[in-house]
C-alpha cells in the first residue's frame, strides 16, 4: 500500500507540471468562438461562476483528465501484485540514475 501511495504522489506531481505549464500557454491564447446549445452553455455558466471561459474549460479538461488517469491507474493497480509494484518502482529508479544528457 506504501508503494501504492507513493506512485499516487508522483503522478500528482505531474498532474501539477501540467497545469504550471498551461498556465503560460493561457496567458500568450488567441481567443476562438466555440458553438454549443443553449442549454448546455447555461449549464456551464453556472458552473463557471466568475472565472474566465479559457480558465474555467482548462481546469474542465485537467480534472476528466486527472480522474480518468486516476480510475486507470486504480485498476492497473488492481491487476499488479506487491511485487510488479516494486519491480516497475526499482526499474524507474535504475533508469533515471543511468539517464544522462550528452
Amino acid at each position: 500500500m506504501e508503494l501504492f501511495i507513493t506512485i499516487l504522489f508522483l503522478w500528482e506531481k505531474a498532474i501539477s507540471w501540467f497545469r504550471y505549464t498551461t498556465l503560460w500557454g493561457r496567458i500568450l491564447a488567441k481567443y476562438a468562438t466555440i458553438s454549443v446549445p443553449v442549454e448546455v452553455k447555461k449549464v456551464l455558466e453556472e458552473a463557471r461562476g466568475r472565472r474566465e471561459w479559457g480558465e474555467f474549460l482548462l481546469d474542465l479538461y485537467a480534472e476528466g483528465r486527472r480522474l480518468r488517469s486516476k480510475r486507470a491507474f486504480e485498476e492497473l493497480a488492481n491487476v499488479l501484485t506487491e511485487a510488479d509494484l516494486k519491480m516497475i518502482l526499482e526499474s524507474s529508479r535504475e533508469f533515471r540514475e543511468r539517464f544522462a544528457f550528452r
